[in-house]
């Protein structure tokens, strides 16, 4: 097996079910353009990410991680015409280039773009008092994933489904003697989850263009 058959794979299955779209690659050729790093989801994956948002009938969702809103472009896709995206991003570059895109894909008007630190905007949005949101997001900084996590629960409500991606680390994740900032992070999430009190979880090893990793899946349950 390798990086060429699993590209060639998801190659297909693009070809099947998740057709070219011309905002979306629009999205995608902006970011490049704007030298933000290639580390998007795959569209395969973004679509997946907007299945789960519909099939949880979710009307509000929080994104931890814009970069350049392809993911989010999917994700206010999902959404009901009344339904609303909150994205937390710490770059204001990266912002820009999102909001742009996000406007170009005419979702602009479902999607709040919030620039700073995740955890001050997390804390200013449990400050605020904002309704609970259905579906989050995770896709930042791995270090953070703990507090973001903890943050997500706070921000959520019993039904809530939580993602959080980038959790194999090409199965570094196994490595108990990492230094590793990005594995620690990660293995300091998976274990604060598995102690954590009202949650139903999961983890999916995936391969495909993005290489090899996988993401946990989290369901609110009290």
């Amino acid at each position: 097996m390798s990086q060429e058959l699993w590209t060639r794979v998801d190659e297909y299955w693009g070809r099947l079910l998740v057709p070219s779209d011309a905002a979306l690659d629009a999205a995608q050729s902006a970011s490049h353009e704007a030298g933000l790093p290639a580390i998007s989801v795959a569209a395969n994956q973004g679509k997946f990410l907007g299945l789960l948002a519909q099939i949880l009938g979710a009307r509000r969702i929080l994104e931890i991680g814009t970069l350049g809103g392809y993911s989010t472009i999917w994700l206010a896709r999902a959404l009901p015409p009344e339904g609303r995206v909150v994205t937390l991003e710490l770059d204001p570059k990266h912002a820009h280039v999102a909001r742009r895109n996000l406007d170009r894909a005419g979702v602009g008007g479902r999607v709040d773009i919030r620039v700073g630190r995740a955890l001050d905007s997390l804390a200013a949005l449990k400050a605020e008092g904002v309704p609970p949101f259905d579906f989050v997001f995770i896709d930042a900084d791995k270090q953070s994933i703990p507090q973001y996590f903890e943050w997500a629960l706070k921000l959520a409500k019993p039904g809530s489904v939580i993602v959080v991606d980038n959790v194999v680390r090409r199965g570094a994740v196994l490595d108990e003697a990492s230094t590793d900032p990005n594995v620690l992070g990660v293995r300091q999430f998976n274990e604060l989850v598995a102690k954590t009190p009202g949650v139903s979880a999961t983890a999916i090893q995936t391969v495909g263009t993005k290489g090899y990793d996988g993401f946990a899946l989290i369901r609110v349950v009290g």
